[in-house]
């Protein structure tokens, strides 16, 4: 009777511990799971990028392409050379690139940098580095001071041009998605 009861015993330990063992494995399953919903999070899950422009990266039967924001459309009015859609930055930014010298009002035009939800964080205006009376590409730089929000990772520079009449039909923006450092 008492080997029966230490075999009963020892097989309830061993099932106690099988059922452990499984069931720690199942979990740690469960939590590497990554649910694809966006560009980022198909590249996180392993999936091939594609070395597009913008990039795409498929999972399954679906393609996700890279958000690079106006970019595209904006390219023979404005061209930023840093930051490129999709970088990490941090405080100061120095921002670099060229834009159509119509772009500029006396050698400037604004610069915003937004967060996830839209809100202003910085302002500045770039500067000229070269005459800007002209229909040609300019050369422009700007530095702007920003606290990293404290809440989301992704936020969007965004560079207006320059409307000194505040007239719709004048308004123009480059929007280049960013994520904060």
């Amino acid at each position: 009777m008492k080997f029966k009861i230490g075999l009963l015993i020892v097989m309830v330990a061993i099932a106690f511990w099988a059922y452990g063992f499984f069931y720690d494995k199942d979990s740690e399953v469960i939590e590497d799971v990554i649910v694809v919903t966006d560009f980022l999070s198909c590249a996180e899950a392993g999936n091939a990028v594609m070395e597009s422009y913008p990039r795409q990266c498929r999972h399954g039967e679906v393609t996700y392409t890279e958000d690079i924001g106006n970019e595209l459309e904006k390219t023979d009015l404005i061209q930023v050379s840093y930051p490129r859609p999709g970088t990490k930055i941090s405080s100061p930014l120095v921002i670099q690139g060229m834009a159509r010298g119509f772009w500029f009002f006396e050698a400037t035009f604004p610069v915003v940098l937004t967060d996830w939800d839209g809100k202003i964080i910085a302002e500045g205006y770039a500067t000229a580095e070269d005459p800007w009376m002209t229909e040609e590409f300019v050369s422009f730089s700007v530095e702007i001071q920003f606290e990293k929000p404290g809440f989301g990772e992704r936020g969007t520079l965004v560079l207006r041009k320059s409307n000194p009449s505040d007239l719709p039909e004048n308004d123009d923006a480059l929007e280049i998605p960013v994520f904060f450092e």
